[in-house]
């Protein structure tokens, strides 16, 4: 920086400023200083840096899948907010993500210096760490300095199942995501709930584990079941493989049997026939996280709002119809 000083012709303080994008440094001198810098090859040096401000500006994010569109769009509205916000994003895999994997690479992660940490793991992460330390994750409960970005998944389930019983279908089976997932849970009871509410019959629900594979699996067994006329599926994964199964067993869709995914994937559209899902938007919860996890960073008192709730919306396509008792009275 003193070099960078000496060949601009200003003081070593002028250069810490154009550095951290202060104010009041003249259009002219913040120029002179960016051209000596590109001369003089000058990069600033992080580590340093965090010595002399106690702040490393880099966020952790652990996740268990780096290639569904779900979990890309997220990191992808989540970096572009860290990088407005003049943060590093440094990622970590959690394969098999279990409440010791999960610690340890929280661990890491602060071993590194990250000041917060998002994750996007099917786990509860509230025992990732004994002590406070900024995290922020979708749909889990907020305990210690947790934040919770809520994807809206209650008034997204109650939607779509209120969606399949106002087609007049007596009930609807729900295909859930894996027991120790706390969305799996949340979405599996408010489908329970939304059953009840309208005095309809309560099936056993079916576990998969969010794969194409484990909604086909269950799909053959709901497809042998002639009573089974509305699904709806946690995921539009599971949805796409239950669609599969179902016509291999010459059950028709929606003229026998209505399904309705979550999330809202581009393949959803593409599916045979178009799949009726409840939409999110994955780069809007990204930056949600990020702006997040920043306030909870940034205050040490932990005042900030920790719970945000997203808007969902259910978009009809042509896996939907009135049932076939309906239709036929």
């Amino acid at each position: 920086m003193t070099d960078v000083a000496q060949l601009a012709g200003v003081s070593h303080t002028t250069v810490w400023r154009v550095f951290n994008n202060h104010r009041g440094v003249r259009d002219e001198t913040r120029e002179r200083v960016h051209h000596a810098i590109r001369q003089l090859g000058y990069r600033l040096n992080p580590a340093a840096r965090t010595l002399v401000t106690r702040r490393s500006n880099t966020l952790g994010v652990i996740t268990a899948d780096r290639v569904s569109f779900r979990t890309t769009s997220i990191l992808g509205g989540f970096e572009r907010a860290a990088r407005s916000a003049g943060y590093f994003v440094t990622i970590t895999s959690a394969d098999t993500p279990t409440q010791g994997t999960l610690r340890a690479a929280v661990n890491r992660l602060r071993d590194q210096g990250v000041e917060g940490v998002l994750a996007l793991v099917p786990l509860d992460p509230t025992t990732f760490t004994s002590e406070p330390f900024p995290i922020v994750t979708i749909g889990a409960r907020r305990r210690r300095a947790l934040g919770v970005v809520d994807v809206g998944s209650s008034a997204g389930v109650a939607m779509a199942t209120a969606h399949l019983l106002g087609l007049g279908h007596t009930t609807v089976h729900h295909v859930s995501g894996p027991p120790s997932c706390p969305e799996a849970r949340l979405r599996r009871a408010v489908w329970h709930r939304t059953l009840r509410a309208a005095s309809g019959r309560q099936p056993r629900f079916m576990a998969g584990d969010w794969t194409a594979r484990s909604g086909y699996e269950i799909g053959l067994r709901l497809a042998s079941d002639l009573d089974v006329t509305a699904v709806f599926c946690a995921n539009d994964h599971m949805a796409i493989g239950v669609l599969r199964a179902l016509t291999e067993m010459g059950r028709q869709v929606p003229e026998e049997v209505s399904v309705v995914g979550f999330d809202d994937i581009p393949e959803a559209a593409y599916t045979t026939p178009p799949l009726t899902t409840v939409g999110q938007d994955f780069e809007t919860l990204g930056t949600h996280c990020m702006a997040m996890l920043h306030a909870l960073v940034t205050d040490a008192e932990r005042t900030v709002p920790c719970r945000i709730q997203l808007a969902t919306h259910l978009t009809i396509r042509s896996s939907t119809a009135r049932s076939p008792g309906s239709r036929s009275s």
